[in-house]
Order: structure tokens, then C-alpha cells, then sequence
């Protein structure tokens, strides 16, 4: 494998090895990626370097002045030396592998239990080694957690608790403190229980837009110990209807609509078409009506929010086992059957209390902006329950990252709610950038008061994070870090509580406490350092994680399980350095076979995304008769720039790509695009696009943004493949 040397901008990009060297993995044709290239192998003539980050107290530079050493040499990483306000990395984390057991027992300590767990952990079945209970014998409350503790003991009940804030709504803003949230909750569900007969183990379908009524609806189900299974707001009937018959809800409690930038989507008519096509049948749907946006009829099943809570008398929280199933949140993108992931109560809990603390470096009373909606895992996680049960104030935005009203929609909210930590997908980032290319907008708000920035959901690519550290000169980089819905929490991650690591950039850093993580080959044979596989976790997973698939743990375990016997097979692709750095570098089906080579689609995107006049792209496989494949590039230019310069900078963006990934990359293939197509958690749909692109059935996920941007990006698809450049 030889690179060709040409540019300054060539030299950047060979200094991160593992990005350049992760990217292109020759094999014989009939071996998959996974099997274990080794990647230590360095560019001729090229040093090997990583980016790493030094704040200096220094009165010159102030507290916060980040250094970048672009140049330093990859010594072995001290992680003994590495400490945070809540701990040392290493220490916690060795613990967390060797005495489990003890580490998660003191994590526990922090809930209040009605009953104190005396069994850490539990194989659940004495016949089946795959399933583990986390606390047993523990009985609790997450609600109780979440709002009764801080009112009753911790003397926060006059604390801002939620913040709401709609620039969709008109502006609309609302605060509500610990005791306003659980009188609020406790009433919902008072009536829940008593009016409505929910009761411990019921289902509770919520299909709900970004308003207050959904986290008071999540925490009242919780209350009573029923369990709540949250749908997307706006997916639409189809989808809806199978999570219906999936999950058989006895109650519905939805909205009369939600809210775009361009348009209002009445609920009430998707709800009614789902529960038609549904083989499962409801006592009652429970119905928010936002007559200031638009209201609705009531039907004959209906039941009006606001006069069910009139009458109700608050319910008291009921206590639950540890085990006890805390929600089903499907996952999105499914297909067929809906994949239902369980999560229980004890478990959950106490892995979302140590993570705003260790991993997230939140104290109570502070601030945490995740910027998310409540259907995904994220918001169910680091909206409603982490913040709450770490007694932080969490914001529910119902906005855009822009147009509401601009790419400043961010740096205003981090001002006007001094928001320490924000949380959300780098795609909202790239819109800005799209946007606001210079980063002007945030010259014009104060946001000392934020610290930290951290990015999950879709790989974040330097650029983006280059980006950030212009616009936000006094924080540390941005936090790019790795979990998924089964999950529950962050997996891999610079543990902010426990110590930031030196940054390396293209690394999600280090794993999180509680995760073993390797790398493997498709024997399911431990690789070593700087060698690509298959990333898996050593089973049990840590408290927090999915307990099963909602009535079908026969499908846990062959989904999950038994590809690598005593592992969680994550699905995604990538390799660990020699100090343990964790590299994603996309979905083990996410990879180009061109002539027998193997193309990181990620990893062509970051280069992509290295020119100036890019803010968004996507690259896809399309088949060829004598290459298998080729990659085919679609970007969406900054604002600002005219048409007249798209040719130049497609010449441009080939140019680049055969300066660093050499030839054999077959990149000849790039177009730009109005948009591309995303999921509402920024995934961009890849998969949809190749099918397009390869005259393939395809389907248009009910979880994507906005549908309209295909009107475009099918003849353009379309148009570049007819024009292909072999």
C-alpha cells in the first residue's frame, strides 16, 4: 500500500494513521473486512503523530486556553495519572471490570431503595447464560428518584427542574420546579391509576411531540410501575400501528399535534388510521390539546389531558422490583416486526446516576442541555431520567439547530439558561456550519457558562470538531462519544467526571466504566492492537443495558448473542491503539468492496468534509460489473457558495482523495446536492440512497426529517449513475 505525497493537507491527514490506515483494508475477495488487517503498518516516510490537548493556567491564556500539539510524538498514554473531580479513569475503571460485583453495589448506594439490594448481580435462568438481573432482590422507584428525593431530602423542591422552550410554539416558554414537576406527575398519575385502572406491568403508549406533558406522562407511568413505551411524534400509521400491536398499550396518551418549521402535523388522524390497522385494541386515548397551535375532536375513546388531571388525587410512588421493566422503546429504522428494547428500573437508574457525575462531570443543580427528542434513547436518558436523577435542570427544546429563527438558535438558549453541559448529534453542528460557516453567530451571546460539548448518535468528523473548537475557543474539544439504544449510556467516551484523556482525533477515546470492549475476528478471536474487527462487549453488560427484546428473547440472543459466544456483538466496525484509544469506524455493513478493497465510508467522509466548501455529505457504494463497487460522493455545499463552483470543487474533492487515499480508492464520482436525507437523531440514510442509487426496492424510513429533500436527490442519484466515471 503506498500513498502519494503531494500536499500540506496530505500531511495532516497521514499524521492520524489509524483514520487513513482504517480506511483501506485489502483482502482477498472472499474475506470479509473483519478478519483482522493489521493496521500498525506506517506510511513510508511519514512520523506517526496524535492531536493532544493541554489547558494551560497560565495568566496569559486563562483557565480554559487549549493547546494543540500537532506534532507530538505517540508516547505510551500515562492513564495512572489521569483524575477528574470524581475520581481517577483508571482506578474506576479497573475496578469496574474486577470487582463488578463491588463497583456497581457502591454505584446503587446513590438511589434511595424501598428495599436495599443484597444481591449485586444474578444469572437469571440456571439453565441459560445469557441473561443476567441486575439488584435483584431491590425494590425501588425511578420516579420517586427522580423528583420525591429531591423535594423531600435534598432540599430542592424550589429548583428549576425542567425548562421547556418552543421557538416552534411562538416563543413559548415554561419553567416548573421539583415540587410543580411531582405535583404535576403524582396527579397524572393519580389518574392514570384510579380513572384509567393502569396498573403495575401495563403498557402505556406515548405519542407525543417535544412538550412538557410527555416527561410529566413518562415519569407517571413510572410512578404506578407501568411500563411506557414512547413512539416518535409523527411516525407515521403504519409504524405506529405495529408498536401498538407489539406492545398491546392499555392506554394511549398522545397530543392533538406536533410541530415543524414548515408545517403542523396533526396527530390525532395518524393515531386513528394506527389503531384501524392495529390487531390491538385500547381502553382509552388520552389527548393534550394545544388549542394555541391546533386542536382536535375527541373521539368516542378520548379523554381530554387537562379535564382527566382536574379531579385526580395524586398517587404515591409504588415501589417496584429492580428487575421490573422501566419502558419498551423501539428502535428506529426496524423493519417487519418491531425490535422492542426492555430496559428495567434498578439497573437503569443506577447506571444513569453514576454517568451525569463520572462520565458527564455534572453536579446537582447545574445545568444539562441534551437536544433531542424524547422517542430516541437519548432523550429518555439524558432529557428525562439522567438529569432528574442527579437533580440537574434539563431543558425540552421544541426547535431546529437553524431557521428557528437562525443558526444562533443554540448559543441563545446555552445564555438565557446558563447551560453547563449540551448534548446532542454532530449533524445539528454541521447544519450550523452550513449555515454560519465563520461561527459569527456566537459572538453575539454570552456562553462562559458552557463547559463541556458532547456528540453521539453518527460519527463525528474532525472537521466538525475543528469547527466547535473556533466557535468555542474557552472549552475543552467537543466530547465525541459511542452508545447505542441497547445501551442505554455511553459505552466508549472521555470520562469528564473521572479525567479527560488527551484528545486523538477520529477516537471516541476510552471505554466507559462497566465496558469491556474488544476487538474481534470472525472466529471471534481477540485481535491485537491497531487491527480491524468486529467491536464486541464481555458479557454480562453493565447495569442500564437491555434486558431483552420486548416478548422475544429468543431473538436477543441470536440478534446480540450468539455470533461471538460471551460477547454483545455491537455491529460496529473498527480497532483499538496500543493505549487503548476505541476507533469506530462505521457499521460492519457500512464498508465499499472496490476491486477487492475495503472502503470506509466514515472515513471518506471526513475527507470530503476537510474542504472549505462543504458542510454535509454522504458517501455511498454503487455496483460496477468489473470493481464490485464505487464510491459515490454527495455534499451539500456552505452557505454562500454559487453554483458556478461546484464543478471546481468536485475536481477538487477528487483530487483530495487520491492524495490521501491513494488511487486504488476509485473516487471519481461526486455531485452536489440541496440536502440529504436523515432520520430525526441525524443518521443520514445511507442504505435508502445506495438502494436508489443501485435500482433497488427501497422504503422511505417514518423517522426521516424531512421527505421532501428526496424530490431532488432522486434525479440527482439518478443522473450521476447514468454518468458514471469508472
Amino acid at each position: 500500500m503506498s500513498f502519494v505525497s503531494s500536499s500540506t493537507a496530505m500531511e495532516h491527514l497521514l499524521s492520524h494513521r489509524r483514520r487513513i490506515l482504517g480506511a483501506i483494508c485489502r483482502f482477498p475477495s472472499h474475506r470479509r473486512f473483519i478478519c483482522g488487517h493489521d493496521l500498525s503498518i506506517k506510511p513510508p516516510h511519514r512520523g506517526t503523530f496524535f492531536v493532544s490537548q493541554t489547558f494551560s493556567s497560565s495568566t496569559n491564556h486563562g483557565p480554559n486556553h487549549l493547546q494543540h500539539n500537532h506534532h507530538h510524538k505517540n508516547l505510551p498514554l500515562k492513564r495512572e495519572s489521569i483524575r477528574g473531580e470524581f475520581g481517577a479513569y483508571q482506578d474506576e475503571y479497573n475496578r469496574s471490570l474486577h470487582d463488578l460485583q463491588g463497583f456497581w453495589k457502591d454505584a446503587a448506594r446513590a438511589l434511595e431503595w424501598f428495599q436495599e439490594p443484597q444481591t449485586v448481580l444474578q444469572q437469571r435462568y440456571p439453565d441459560n447464560p445469557h441473561f443476567h438481573d441486575w439488584f435483584p432482590d431491590g425494590t425501588l422507584n425511578a420516579c420517586y428518584n427522580c423528583l420525591d428525593v429531591h423535594v423531600e431530602k435534598n432540599g430542592r423542591g424550589d429548583q428549576v427542574a425542567l425548562i421547556y422552550d418552543s421557538p416552534l410554539a411562538g416563543n413559548k416558554k415554561e419553567r416548573y420546579t421539583y415540587r410543580e414537576m411531582l405535583d404535576q406527575v403524582s396527579t397524572l398519575a393519580g389518574a392514570l391509576q384510579d380513572e384509567l385502572d393502569v396498573q403495575p406491568g401495563d403498557r402505556v403508549v406515548l405519542y407525543m411531540p417535544l412538550i412538557p406533558q410527555a416527561i410529566f406522562a413518562m415519569l407517571a407511568c413510572a410512578r404506578i410501575g407501568a411500563i411506557h413505551s414512547v413512539v416518535f411524534g409523527g411516525f407515521a400509521a403504519q409504524e405506529l400501528a405495529s408498536r401498538i400491536s407489539d406492545s398491546t398499550p392499555k392506554v394511549i396518551i398522545t397530543a392533538s399535534c406536533g410541530i415543524e418549521p414548515t408545517r403542523v402535523v396533526p396527530y390525532r388522524p395518524i393515531l386513528d388510521k394506527a389503531l384501524e390497522i392495529s390487531n390491538h385494541k385500547v381502553d382509552k386515548v388520552v389527548v393534550v390539546q394545544r388549542h394555541d397551535i391546533q386542536g382536535c375532536e375527541l373521539g368516542p375513546l378520548d379523554v381530554d389531558f387537562h379535564d382527566l388531571i382536574s379531579t385526580s388525587t395524586p398517587a404515591n410512588a409504588v415501589p417496584v422490583p429492580s428487575t421490573h421493566p422501566q419502558y419498551i422503546l423501539y428502535t428506529s429504522g426496524t423493519t417487519g416486526k418491531p425490535k422492542g428494547i426492555v430496559r428495567d428500573t434498578g439497573g437503569h437508574a443506577t447506571a444513569l446516576k453514576w454517568s451525569m457525575s463520572n462520565f458527564y462531570g455534572m453536579k446537582p443543580g447545574e445545568v444539562f442541555w441534551t437536544a433531542s427528542d424524547v422517542g430516541w434513547v437519548v432523550g429518555h436518558s439524558y432529557i428525562a431520567y439522567g438529569p432528574l436523577l442527579h437533580g440537574c435542570t434539563t431543558i425540552l427544546y421544541e426547535g431546529k439547530p437553524v431557521g428557528t429563527p437562525d443558526a444562533g438558535a443554540f448559543w441563545r438558549i446555552i445564555e438565557e439558561y446558563n447551560v453547563k453541559s449540551l448534548f446532542t448529534a454532530p449533524t445539528a453542528f454541521r447544519a450550523i456550519k452550513q449555515a454560519d460557516p465563520e461561527a459569527e453567530l456566537v459572538k453575539q451571546y454570552d456562553v462562559s457558562s458552557l463547559k463541556n460539548i458532547f456528540v453521539a448518535g453518527e460519527h463525528c468528523d474532525p472537521e466538525t470538531i475543528h469547527y466547535l473548537e473556533h466557535a468555542l475557543p474557552h472549552i475543552p474539544p467537543p466530547i465525541d462519544h459511542w452508545w447505542q439504544t441497547e445501551l442505554g449510556w455511553p459505552g466508549i467516551g472521555n470520562s469528564v467526571g473521572l479525567g479527560r484523556v488527551p484528545v486523538r482525533y477520529g477516537s471516541c477515546s476510552m471505554p466507559v466504566c462497566g465496558y469491556d470492549i474488544k476487538v474481534l475476528n470472525d472466529d471471534g478471536i481477540i485481535l491485537p492492537p491497531n487491527t480491524l474487527g468486529s467491536m464486541a462487549i464481555k458479557t454480562p453488560l453493565p447495569p442500564g443495558a437491555l434486558q431483552s427484546i420486548y416478548g422475544d428473547e429468543d431473538r436477543m440472543i441470536e440478534t446480540y448473542l450468539m455470533k461471538f459466544p460471551g460477547f454483545y456483538a455491537t455491529g460496529d466496525a473498527g480497532f483499538l491503539d496500543e493505549d487503548g484509544y476505541v476507533y469506530i469506524m462505521g457499521r460492519t455493513d457500512d464498508i465499499i468492496n472496490t476491486a477487492g478493497h475495503r472502503l470506509s465510508t466514515a472515513t471518506m467522509e471526513e475527507i470530503l468534509l476537510e474542504h472549505p466548501s462543504v458542510a454535509d455529505c454522504a458517501v455511498i457504494p454503487v455496483k460496477d460489473k468489473i470493481k464490485g463497487h464505487l464510491p459515490f460522493g454527495y455534499v451539500v455545499c456552505s452557505k454562500g457558495i454559487q453554483p458556478e463552483a461546484y464543478d471546481r470543487i468536485c475536481k477538487d474533492l477528487v483530487e483530495m482523495m487520491r492524495d490521501k487515499l491513494g488511487p486504488v480508492a476509485a473516487f471519481k464520482n461526486v455531485r452536489v446536492v440541496k440536502g440529504l436525507p436523515k432520520t430525526r437523531s441525524g443518521k443520514i440514510l445511507r442504505g435508502t440512497m445506495s438502494k436508489i442509487a443501485n435500482d433497488e426496492p427501497y422504503n422511505i424510513t417514518p423517522t426521516i426529517e424531512d421527505a421532501s429533500v428526496f424530490d431532488h436527490l432522486i434525479p440527482a442519484i439518478q443522473e450521476s449513475v447514468q454518468e458514471k466515471i469508472v
